[in-house]
């Protein structure tokens, strides 16, 4: 039960923890017949009372000392009071279902680079690769100074022989051997290519006869080895230009022959006797170089050059 104190403000009437009605209700139950008239009468005014009450709490016109009942029509309603004191926390609730995953959201922008870091440390060596292609030869440096000469190798094992050489030029005639009346020198020979060089010795390099081998082919010289009178005579085929050929004599023209081309094929000849010592030179050439004519066909004409001993001198009287 609630009482109007002297302070002017309701002051709650309690019995061991207990309103006093509710103490009294229960301690005396011969008398709740006959309280219960008033108290239902109490709680059907209550509403009326309540409403003024409440109103004139809210527009401070309750004066103290002086209690006023007031039952009229409910007022507006006042404003809200200030909140109250938050309540102790509540137990915690179960936990609940996972919900759905939601959708992926999308991606952020990309982020600003970070500073460079520190070097990590060195690896351990890898495995060897595959060898590359040479490279491009570059160009050779400078040469460096000579060394010191190295103690001499040993001597290798002899190598295989090799090819036979070319056969030589035929060496000087030897001394005479006339003794017994053996003495022989003649040669005949023939060329085997069209125009010649002029002025120089016409080389006829296709042997017929060569006794004694007094004949040079490498040269185009006679080089007499048996002194004596000696017989030369020459038949040349001339064609295309005029031919001017001579024999010639340790240098000296000693015949000179002259054919002029007139449109065929022609044979120059010439012949003479000349007296011969040891190692003189008889040989034929072109003198003139617009009359070089000379020509030789292998089927059908030869140029051929002959020259022979006729008899050989004879200084001393015991030789034949």
């Amino acid at each position: 039960a609630y009482v109007w104190g002297a302070g002017g403000t309701w002051e709650r009437s309690c019995h061991r923890g207990l309103p006093v009605w509710l103490w009294w209700w229960f301690t005396f139950p011969s008398h709740r017949v006959t309280t219960m008239i008033p108290w239902v009468l109490l709680a059907c005014a209550l509403p009326c009372a309540a409403d003024p009450l409440l109103a004139a709490f809210a527009r401070r016109d309750f004066q103290k000392g002086s209690p006023q009942l007031v039952c009229s029509l409910p007022g507006p309603q006042g404003p809200p009071g200030p909140p109250g004191a938050p309540g102790p926390s509540g137990m915690v609730g179960r936990m609940g279902f996972p919900g759905k995953d939601g959708q992926d959201g999308q991606d952020g922008d990309r982020g600003d680079s970070g500073e460079e870091g520190p070097p990590g440390r060195t690896g351990n060596r890898g495995k060897q690769g595959p060898k590359g292609k040479a490279g491009a030869i570059g160009r050779a440096g400078p040469r460096g100074p000579k060394g010191v000469s190295g103690t001499p190798g040993k001597h290798g094992t002899p190598g295989k022989k090799g090819p036979k050489g070319k056969k030589g030029e035929p060496g000087l005639p030897g001394p005479c051997s006339c003794g017994s009346g053996r003495a022989k020198s003649a040669f005949s020979v023939a060329v085997t290519k069209s125009y010649p060089r002029e002025r120089l010795p016409i080389k006829f390099d296709k042997i017929l006869m060569n006794e004694g081998g007094h004949y040079n082919a490498s040269s185009g010289k006679f080089v007499c080895g048996v002194p004596g009178i000696y017989y030369f005579t020459y038949d040349i085929t001339l064609a295309n230009k005029h031919l001017a050929i001579g024999l010639v004599h340790n240098g000296q023209y000693r015949i000179r022959t002259f054919d002029a081309n007139t449109g065929n094929h022609d044979v120059a000849s010439g012949s003479t006797i000349l007296a011969l010592k040891q190692g003189d030179e008889v040989w034929l050439q072109i003198f003139y170089s617009e009359q070089n004519g000379l020509f030789y066909d292998p089927y059908w004409t030869d140029s051929l050059f002959t020259g022979f001993l006729i008899y050989a001198d004879r200084e001393d009287p015991n030789e034949v």
